[in-house]
């Protein structure tokens, strides 16, 4: 299935760089948005939530297993697997989504059972078999930015003990940490204040995740029915996009070289 499907939708009822930014948070693509929203994304180190990576699919499988908890640990493991693999094939099984999907699922394997050591041998597996078999992927940005977030969330990321909340934020932050480093190679930057954005923006992406998804389904099936959620979007996104704007403008923000 081609995504392009549900970002016209999406395009539909938002206006820029509101749909770029939720396309980009949900599907991954690249943002239609102005060259300089772009530049704020980077300044305040937000580029990696546009970024289809192991950070956005384990946000979801997070989201997931919040609300199957009731059914068991394993019950909720296989039906949120099974989620990520019916959103791999919702977007369309393109490179970037398969390998965040297979970052995706090793991370919440490791977050739900905490075997680290296990779920440490199957990701460099994983990328093992990535170099041998697909090694024209090793030219992408996003691996290396799916390899760096589920490898900060596997070391730092939440417990199961851990409320909602603090699972979000455990997962947005050990994130970007092991993702700046990746930025700062590619882009020759460092932001200074990505730790105080991520704090202020995390606890909305997976809101906006939840209302992104339904706005792009029901607005398939008919335009009224994708209203509610859609504005819902509008005003997380109105908010996010007015934090970029503010913590960008902030003097020595970001260090480039």
């Amino acid at each position: 299935m081609n995504p392009s499907i549900f970002t016209t939708v999406i395009d539909s009822y938002l206006p820029e760089p509101h749909s770029s930014l939720l396309n980009g948070i949900i599907f991954g693509v690249n943002l239609k948005a102005s060259k300089d929203f772009f530049n704020q994304l980077k300044i305040v180190g937000l580029l990696h939530i546009v970024v289809l990576s192991g950070m956005n699919i384990t946000i979801l499988a997070v989201i997931i297993g919040n609300i199957t908890t009731f059914l068991g640990k394993r019950l909720s493991t296989l039906i949120t697997i099974l989620m990520i693999i019916l959103f791999i094939l919702f977007v369309g099984p393109e490179a970037p989504i398969v390998r965040a999907g297979i970052m995706g699922v090793l991370t919440y394997v490791a977050v739900l059972t905490g075997r680290k050591n296990y779920t440490f041998y199957s990701l460099f597996l994983a990328l093992m078999f990535i170099i041998v078999v697909f090694p024209d992927w090793l030219k992408s940005l996003s691996l290396y930015l799916s390899f760096g977030a589920t490898l900060g969330i596997m070391l730092f990321g939440p417990k199961p003990k851990d409320s909602p909340l603090t699972k979000e934020l455990k997962t947005t932050l050990s994130a970007q940490l092991f993702t700046a480093p990746i930025i700062f190679l590619y882009f020759r930057q460092i932001s200074l204040i990505a730790v105080v954005s991520n704090l202020i923006i995390a606890p909305m992406i997976p809101v906006l995740m939840i209302f992104g998804f339904l706005t792009s389904i029901l607005g398939k099936i008919g335009y009224s029915l994708g209203l509610i959620p859609s504005y819902i979007c509008y005003i997380l996104l109105s908010y996010i996009i007015k934090v970029i704007e503010i913590l960008s403008k902030i003097p020595f923000a970001f260090i480039q070289f």
